[in-house]
């Protein structure tokens, strides 16, 4: 028997770095164990002194220790050991060494800024040389400010954060980088602070056309402390005087959204070492630090460069001055270049997700001109990188070159919040799989210090409503706990100043724009806790949001009218259902949408209520539930179960959001499942209805039509990108015509995650693997089997440990393996028998193979056009063919064809002038496949 081990001992929630961020923080640990171990007690050690007995969970416990002090340069070493059911103990864990990183009493530092700058968001250099004490023995240089910035001491870059200190509510608190900088300083001894700061998101330009305009100020502000520790114990601190600013610095101009351009002939040799002559730099102006703005280190990991990816193709143009360079992979970052720039000369790197007739495609960027520029100075070949500038690309031309550019003349450098991939998907369909590595991709781009909407326009903002919908996907593939619980506390400090109404963008720099109450988008602040809860187990995140969910819940309680609804002021809705002609003009009923959201945000708070020992304010939670439950199903459902928004995300709301009494479901399904079919199963939810739609069907019973709509591949659906080459999610289905053209609409990101909420079903439905208790500590293993793939699995990294489920075809059945981490148990609804209960360890069961769906297109065009729509991929089919013959054709026999049951496909495609020969070709297709059809994908 193997022996029993802790691993995994983590202090706080970010997973990156082993640091405290506040006195008391949350410990977590996992255990290694034989299947049959069970925990009693836990006990913890720090730094070997008395230990502390504990209950045996292992998720986020409070600190145990009496609160730490120091703030910084003290470090831990913190221990665990757990004891089972039989009385034994493991051993003590390896040492967990942290080191302390917050911050003690308040900000002391003043705010350094340029004294002259030449225009709006200029960018700063400064220096400041100190001589340190000669009894020093240890150094913290802690640093925040009002734009981005890095920091080096005596030429070394301290840390490998990028766009530090990261967007937060810049109004209500910045975050402060802790960094231990001892081994780069000696005490007795000169050394050079230096500092590269641009003005980031605090100077960016936000809005929409000629409304867009500085929010937060003008011009980037640094502030800097370099707090010593003495060998006798003592602390000191060095002063903020005496620094001085470059007045022409090589950075001339910097915008996340223009890009940045460098001037390498004004770069100043060893002006980041001793000795060097800053007579002729400016004395910085010291502004007082805002006194209502809090700074605070914040628990959670920061942007970095987390790839490098290579060209796959380089386009040279004859005259060899400019390039043309394919990443193969839609991405967010930017260049790195080896090149060889003469006096003078200007290097000009564009970025665009795509190109058209062989350009890039920069409409869709709209304002953002996502150009950096690197005037050379002639001293050689050099690599270059920008230092503030981020973009969202596939392409980039690079003009301005002295010779023919080399594929391994230039990177892409990745960049994205450092958060840890913890989910893993893969299938037997090669295409399913391109659509679960494009969500990757692009939660890789926009989890990027704050859940942005897209990395290339002008806009990059994070949108509540972008969030709440993709935060479940975000949580199957990456540790998002510290990064989603920053973000929560942002925007519970924007809500309190609009009256309990969270506004649609957090951190807001639209002002007016996004003081609205937007139903699917401010239920962002009761839907992610729940979630982080659920998935990390995350309670005490739960609890310090519940003020702010009662908030909301009360804000739109005032919005109702007295019928109990809320179907006034301007909503989003169901925001870019693709069968509608403007994004904010779904078929979905917005009144139903908020109804419904309504409902979910008040059972969600009164949850979180009760848990936060607020049962006055839970039971009002729990009534204002109820009475909107009552006027919503008053108002919209039908006796029969129909609804009066008679569209399909209005039915995957009720469903999803149970809505509907338990007899009436199984109506609701039948019908959704209609609607779908008729549309021949392409996508025809927005942003609210995408995420839900999925499960709606398979919990009313439509696996068959959950399956036919998954595996769509004509325009639009989940799969149509991926067969136009997309490496990324896009904004809408159809955001890349099937001609290759872009969409006309000024809204045309190839790099979105709402439509990428998928790959949570892909986790928990195919792959079968859910949480129903807080982090895991039971799990639900379902599997839903669709007949076009062969095998799939998913593997989870839990808070308690590694989970897994595999599932794949055999000729005596489906033979299913699980595998079920030490403190966690599962319960398994396989479908030939009752649900059972497992604990911890690997298990594995023969399932009897679900019934491959029933087809009867024998009759080619003269079948029912229901039975058509049901045999996997023949609406497909039969649009590849129409669109071949005709485009004309096939547009109007979109536009006018409903697969519904009663009538076949020939007198449709007659209505719409198809000629004889076209229908026949049709018709000789069907019957092709109808012998002995494959229940695979049709191509």
């Amino acid at each position: 028997m193997r022996p029993v081990r802790v691993t995994g001992v983590r202090i706080g929630r970010r997973r990156d770095a082993a640091v405290a961020s506040s006195p008391t923080p949350p410990v977590s640990w996992t255990v290694e164990a034989p299947s049959d171990w069970r925990a009693q007690a836990a006990a913890l050690r720090l730094d070997g002194g008395t230990e502390h007995r504990i209950g045996p969970d292992p998720v986020l416990r409070p600190w145990p220790f009496a609160p730490l002090t120091a703030g910084h340069g003290a470090e831990h070493r913190l221990e665990v050991r757990v004891q089972g059911e039989d009385g034994a103990w493991s051993e003590w864990s390896e040492p967990l060494r942290f080191s302390e990183a917050f911050l003690v009493g308040g900000w002391s530092a003043p705010l350094l800024r340029h004294p002259s700058p030449g225009g709006p968001a200029a960018p700063l250099f400064l220096r400041r040389e100190v001589r340190l004490p000669s009894d020093v023995v240890g150094a913290t240089l802690v640093t925040t400010a009002q734009g981005v910035h890095r920091v080096f001491v005596n030429g070394v870059e301290v840390d490998d954060h990028v766009l530090k200190p990261g967007w937060t509510s810049y109004r209500d608190r910045l975050a402060a980088t802790v960094t231990d900088v001892t081994t780069l300083l000696t005490g007795g001894a000169a050394a050079v602070i230096a500092v590269e700061a641009a003005g980031g998101w605090f100077t960016e330009r936000y809005g929409f056309g000629p409304n867009a305009a500085r929010f937060y100020g003008d011009q980037a502000g640094v502030s800097v402390r370099l707090l010593l520790r003495h060998a006798d114990g003592r602390s000191s601190e060095i002063d903020s005087s005496e620094w001085t600013v470059d007045p022409d610095p090589p950075l001339v101009a910097s915008g996340l959204y223009a890009g940045e351009d460098w001037d390498a002939r004004r770069e100043k040799a060893g002006w980041m070492r001793v000795g060097f002559d800053d007579s002729a730099w400016l004395p910085a102006q010291l502004g007082a630090f805002p006194a209502d703005v809090a700074v605070e280190v914040i628990d959670v990991e920061p942007v970095r460069r987390t790839a490098h990816v290579t060209p796959v193709s380089v386009q040279q143009d004859p005259h060899g001055d400019t390039a043309v360079v394919d990443f193969g992979q839609n991405l967010v970052g930017r260049l790195r270049l080896w090149i060889d720039a003469a006096d003078g000369a200007a290097v000009t790197l564009r970025h665009a997700e795509i190109l058209q007739d062989g350009a890039l495609a920069t409409r869709a960027l709209r304002a953002a001109t996502a150009t950096d520029r690197f005037i050379g100075d002639g001293s050689g070949r050099r690599e270059v990188e920008p230092a503030f500038a981020v973009h969202g690309f596939r392409y980039a031309e690079i003009s301005g070159l002295s010779g023919p550019l080399a594929a391994g003349d230039v990177r892409a450098v990745v960049l994205g919040s450092d958060v840890r991939r913890t989910g893993w998907f893969t299938s037997s369909d090669p295409m399913l799989n391109r659509l679960h590595e494009n969500v990757v991709w692009s939660l890789r781009g926009n989890l990027l210090s704050v859940p942005t909407d897209c990395p290339q326009r002008d806009e990059r903002l994070g949108w509540t409503g972008d969030a709440q919908v993709f935060a479940p996907a975000a949580a199957s593939l990456f540790d998002v706990d510290a990064f989603f619980g920053a973000w929560l506390d942002d925007l519970a400090l924007e809500q309190r100043r609009s009256d309990g109404v969270v506004p649609t963008v957090v951190p807001d720099p639209l002002g007016a724009f996004s003081a609205v109450a937007a139903a699917g988008w401010g239920d962002a602040v009761t839907t992610v806790p729940a979630l982080l809860a659920e998935r990390y187990g995350d309670a005490d995140l739960r609890r310090r949001l519940a003020p702010a969910m009662r908030d909301w819940v009360d804000a739109c309680e005032r919005l109702a009218t007295t019928d109990g609804l809320w179907e006034s002021g301007f909503q989003y809705g169901d925001w870019l259902d693709p069968t509608a002609t403007r994004p904010d003009k779904a078929k979905t009923d917005a009144g139903l949408v908020a109804g419904a959201y309504r409902v979910r945000s008040a059972r969600l708070a009164g949850q979180a209520l009760r848990v936060a020992g607020d049962d006055v304010g839970a039971a009002e939670a729990d009534r204002i539930a109820a009475r909107a439950t009552a006027a919503f199903q008053a108002a919209y459902l039908t006796p029969s179960g129909r609804l009066m928004s008679d569209a399909p995300t209005a039915y995957a709301l009720v469903l999803a959001f149970h809505l509907a009494p338990p007899e009436l479901r199984p109506a609701l399904g039948i019908r959704l499942a209609f609607l779908l079919r008729a549309g021949g199963y392409r996508l025809a939810t927005g942003f609210l209805g995408t995420p839900l739609v999925l499960d709606a069907l398979l919990d009313s019973g439509q696996e068959l039509a959950a399956e036919r709509l998954l595996f769509q591949t004509v325009c639009p659906s989940w799969l149509y990108p991926v067969t136009m080459g997309a490496t990324t999610v896009w904004e809408r289905p159809d955001a890349v015509r099937p001609d290759g053209t872009l969409h006309p609409s000024g809204m045309v990101s190839l790099n979105h995650c709402a439509f990428g909420a998928v790959a949570d079903v892909l986790h928990r439905r195919i792959g079968g693997l859910a949480s129903s208790e807080p982090g895991y500590r039971r799990m639900r293993i379902s599997l839903w089997i669709p007949s076009v793939l062969d095998h799939a699995e998913v593997v989870q990294e839990t808070p308690l440990g590694r989970a897994r489920v595999r599932w794949e075809r055999g000729g005596d059945g489906i033979r299913v393996s699980a595998e079920v981490p030490p403190g966690a148990r599962a319960d398994v609804l396989l479908r030939d028998r009752p649900t059972f209960d497992v604990g911890a360890g690997r298990h594995e069961w023969l399932v009897q193979a679900p019934p491959r769906p029933p087809s009867d297109i024998g009759s080619g065009v003269d079948a029912d056009l229901a039975a058509l729509a049901d045999a996997p991929g023949v609406c497909g089919l039969v649009s590849r063919i129409l669109a071949d013959h005709s485009p004309e054709i096939s547009a109007e026999f979109e536009a006018y064809i409903r697969w519904v049951p009663g009538r076949s496909l020939r007198p449709e495609l007659i209505a719409v002038s198809a000629p004889p020969e076209l229908i026949e070709r049709v018709d000789a297709a069907l019957r092709g496949i109808a012998d002995g059809r494959s229940s695979k994908r049709i191509p």
